[in-house]
């Protein structure tokens, strides 16, 4: 009985929990990409290459949302996702900044919080000049981006799943609420929540990956994987790789000199 605790208290941590995805399966799951063009197409390089060295499996790309805001080129994330998805399966949760765009599109107030939290960059990124945009009022904005974003972009954007179950893990952008099962979550808690859910200390039903929250490194506390590290901001942009029972870290991250370098962690 001893040996089993200090086994599971080895170096101060406890033993990892254990969490799979189906046989003959292979995931992918992408953080916040926030409008970082660059890093998401190298990242997607970098995806298909590691995916093409491994055994044949059926694999399944997830983006966890926050595809757009902040970054300079939310337009062409976009486009690139839907691209890829016509390439092979990719399957989108949807975020609260996917949630903010769509609704700002009827809604006056919704339409000014967007804008104050990184609207700003998408709109721009949708051709709307920057002096252009200085002397619009709010009505004149939403004719603007009614006129500009492609329908078809607002109905991919639309077509976004709120979460994804993977064997013992749960894909969902912000995460869950622990008081209540999975299919009883409501759509604004896996969007939005924050505290209540990353501060829960016991185990949810599954080992949830998401994203929402910025970490600098993936955090991994058993119950729970957060892998937003803050492209926009860091210039590293996260994908988490799972098969059977492992787990593993491929990012894409802007070195000093500018470029782009592919970085793995088993």
């Amino acid at each position: 009985m001893f040996d089993s605790i200090r086994r599971l208290f080895s170096n101060g941590q406890p033993a990892r929990r254990i969490a799979r995805v189906p046989d003959g399966e292979r995931w992918y799951v992408i953080g916040d990409i926030h409008g970082r063009l660059d890093l998401f197409g190298a990242l997607k390089t970098a995806i298909e290459t590691d995916d093409a060295s491994r055994a044949s499996a059926k694999t399944t790309v997830v983006l966890l949302g926050d595809l757009m805001d902040r970054g300079p080129d939310s337009a062409g994330v976009i486009a690139l996702a839907r691209k890829w998805g016509e390439e092979r399966i990719v399957r989108y949760v949807s975020g609260n900044h996917e949630e903010m765009f769509l609704d700002s599109f009827s809604d006056r107030e919704v339409l000014r919080h967007f804008l104050k939290h990184g609207g700003r960059e998408t709109i721009l990124s949708y051709g709307i000049s920057l002096d252009d945009y200085r002397r619009m009022d709010l009505s004149q904005m939403r004719d603007a981006m009614t006129k500009l974003v492609p329908a078809a972009d607002r109905e991919f954007l639309e077509s976004f799943e709120d979460l994804i179950v993977a064997g013992d893990y749960v894909l969902v952008h912000a995460g869950i609420n622990p008081k209540h099962p999975l299919e009883e979550q409501k759509q604004s808690d896996l969007r939005w929540i924050r505290d209540r859910f990353l501060k829960h200390p016991e185990p949810f039903s599954h080992v949830v990956i998401h994203g929402h929250t910025i970490f600098e490194e993936v955090e991994d506390t058993q119950h729970r994987v957060g892998i937003d590290t803050g492209a926009f901001r860091t210039g590293r942009l996260t994908a988490l790789m799972l098969e059977e029972d492992r787990r593993e870290i491929i990012q894409a991250v802007t070195a000093e000199n500018g470029t782009i370098v592919i970085e793995k962690v088993d």
